[in-house]
């Protein structure tokens, strides 16, 4: 079972409309998208950085509300640092 689960609309490269979602389970992330409300959830095997990034912010964010600590916030940008060397963060 998921302990959090955040979800978020963004546009492909080719311009179609993307669901995705995030779900932590332990100290993992594993990302899930749709194109349409009523399809299945695909796994994604390797997110790219939007989405990863769009997760980190969305950590921030949730962090003085007491959803997140700091330390989650830590390992979401270990992870993009290790997934894509080359983003600023």
């Amino acid at each position: 079972m998921a302990k959090v689960e955040l979800s978020w609309r963004r546009t492909t490269p080719e311009g179609s409309r993307l669901q995705v979602c995030a779900q932590c389970v332990g100290q993992e992330w594993r990302f899930f998208s749709r194109e349409r409300r009523f399809e299945r959830w695909e796994s994604m095997e390797e997110p790219p950085l939007e989405d990863w990034l769009e997760l980190l912010d969305a950590v921030q964010r949730l962090i003085p509300r007491g959803r997140f600590q700091r330390e989650d916030e830590t390992r979401i940008r270990r992870r993009i640092r290790e997934t894509c060397p080359g983003a600023e963060l």
